[in-house]
């Protein structure tokens, strides 16, 4: 197996996106060889903890509305190139994400890391729910089959939260400056969205290498 390791952060359109893809790739190749681990990085790691207004964050941001309805033109036009749902205007809230990439950890533990993650982003940019909410996030952990008496348990502590700010920020010492970022076998780096016949690519030639060496 070849390890494939994604740093997003949940609220991150471009991460939603870039997973929408890579899955479209992986349907394509039911044996492929990929073990897909998640790590965390916080867009906003200064974001309060019960996070802010969406619009008056946006437009913080991106100087205005103006600003903001620019900087998130090419994020439409690639949702809907990769028929990935984002329903903005349920979107009230910018959460902080530290919890949600603590529950992406215990998920970790579980296996159920990307069905917990495809779990957030649907939460978030789909229904609009506030994903920094301890209740919605105990909510997701029981649709993943985790204990979610358990996770709330562990959220209202600080359990771990040292540890993905810790991994948050090795992977910002080692270069990684926006998300997503792949890196295919510990060792090539491909930021950003790509499409499916990028991953397509590099599974076929992942596979025929691995032949080749049978």
């Amino acid at each position: 197996m070849v390890k494939l390791d994604i740093i997003s952060d949940p609220i991150c359109p471009w991460c939603y996106i870039g997973k929408t893809n890579l899955d479209k790739a992986l349907l394509e190749f039911p044996d492929h060889p990929f073990t897909i681990e998640w790590h965390p990085f916080q867009l906003n790691p200064d974001m309060p903890a019960g996070g802010m207004d969406r619009r008056a964050y946006l437009e913080g941001k991106f100087g205005g509305k103006e600003g903001a309805v620019k900087a998130y033109a090419p994020v439409v036009e690639h949702a809907e190139r990769a028929g990935a749902v984002i329903n903005f205007d349920a979107i009230q809230k910018t959460p902080n994400t530290i919890d949600a990439h603590r529950l992406i950890h215990w998920a970790g533990i579980e296996q159920r890391q990307s069905f917990v993650v495809d779990l957030l982003f649907k939460a978030y940019f789909v229904d609009g729910r506030d994903i920094g909410d301890h209740e919605v996030l105990a909510d997701i952990a029981d649709t993943a089959e985790m204990d979610a008496a358990m996770v709330t348990k562990l959220l209202a502590s600080d359990a771990d939260a040292d540890d993905i700010r810790a991994r948050d920020k090795h992977s910002r010492e080692m270069g990684v400056n926006s998300v997503p970022t792949f890196i295919v076998a510990q060792q090539h780096a491909v930021p950003g969205a790509q499409p499916p016949e990028m991953w397509t690519g590099v599974i076929k030639d992942i596979m025929e290498q691995i032949a080749a060496s049978e």
